[in-house]
């Protein structure tokens, strides 16, 4: 196994984030770290915990171009289609693809994902989502398409790339090879050389003006893990909390199924047709029970789906305590 002396690449960046420009220095690294994955995918591998804390550089004197930068701690790499009895899900959140959280084995894709996110910290210098705790509460925001925000001097075609690798389904994902070659092009053929140079001349302005760079950014929150450790049991909290609110209704009554058999897109409703969803409890069950006992008070404008998710759970518990559960349905999906 060989040595890299220089430390790892969030490191790098720390230290010397204004020296590497965009037309130069960031697309040199990405394509040693394309070369470096795409050999451990030729083989039939997949890293399963790629994060800029195991990208390591290993300088071969004063900054010269023939310096490495080597992918390490492949201790839990795994042959592509192992079958795995441990079940654990362990790495860093930010980098973790979302299928892995809905439950997927991990895949070559799920290393394009967190490719996306080393992308991402080499326009700013700091890690994704370190300004937020990492708990299931993030899970569930990556679930649900959040991804950190992109800087005003990341050239097009560069964001481009970055959103495709970060893309929620595995299948739009660039493959490897794909990605190697783009970044040689950028890199060798100077393609796109304009479109850096402007990209560059941005970042300098942002840099003097303090806007862009480890030192001027938010205080890392306290709660922000980028050690690698077990997820299993934050995962299945994120699912329990986050789980569709479900109740029974009786079916063999027909006078009300009609009104509560329901599949509803909470994110596709106006605040108007959610106020309107959410009353159909009371309003089907005035025949059968107190209507008074039932009614929610909710202001939808102000609920975001999170809290949603949780006055409709509640009200669904309020519900089950007083009548049979097996007598109730009503399906809200919020993905």
């Amino acid at each position: 196994m060989e040595y890299a002396s220089g430390g790892d690449l969030y490191k790098h960046l720390q230290k010397d984030f204004a020296r590497i420009t965009w037309n130069r220095e960031k697309l040199r690294i990405l394509h040693q770290i394309s070369v470096g994955l795409e050999t451990i995918h030729n083989k039939k591998f997949m890293h399963r915990d790629f994060h800029s804390g195991n990208i390591l550089f290993d300088p071969k004197g004063k900054r010269t171009s023939n310096d490495d930068w080597k992918i390490g701690d492949l201790g839990l790499s795994q042959a592509v289609n192992s079958e795995s009895s441990n079940n654990e899900v362990y790495g860093v959140i930010p980098y973790i693809a979302p299928e892995i959280f809905r439950g997927s084995i991990f895949s070559k894709e799920a290393d394009i994902y967190s490719l996306g996110m080393i992308m991402w910290e080499l326009t700013t210098g700091c890690k994704p989502f370190d300004n937020v705790k990492h708990d299931h509460h993030l899970i569930y925001k990556i679930l649900e398409g959040e991804r950190p925000k992109i800087t005003e001097d990341t050239p097009e075609c560069y964001a481009n790339l970055m959103k495709s690798c970060w893309d929620a389904d595995p299948k739009k994902r660039p493959s490897i090879k794909d990605i190697r070659l783009t970044f040689g092009r950028w890199t060798f053929k100077k393609v796109n050389d304009e479109e850096f140079r402007q990209g560059e001349a941005k970042r300098a302005k942002l840099i003097e003006s303090k806007k862009i760079g480890p030192e001027f950014a938010e205080k890392r929150h306290l709660g922000a893990i980028y050690t690698s450790r077990p997820l299993s049991a934050l995962i299945s909290k994120c699912s329990s909390i986050y789980s569709f609110s479900k109740i029974s209704f009786d079916k063999r009554d027909s006078n009300y199924t009609s009104e509560l058999e329901n599949n509803t897109d909470i994110e596709s409703l106006s605040s108007q047709n959610l106020n309107s969803a959410i009353q159909k409890f009371p309003t089907a069950l005035d025949s059968r029970y107190s209507s008074a006992e039932l009614e929610p008070d909710i202001n939808t404008e102000s609920l975001s789906l999170y809290d949603l998710n949780f006055t409709i759970q509640n009200y669904s518990t309020a519900l089950d305590s007083r009548y049979n559960s097996t007598e109730l349905e009503f399906d809200i999906k919020t993905e």
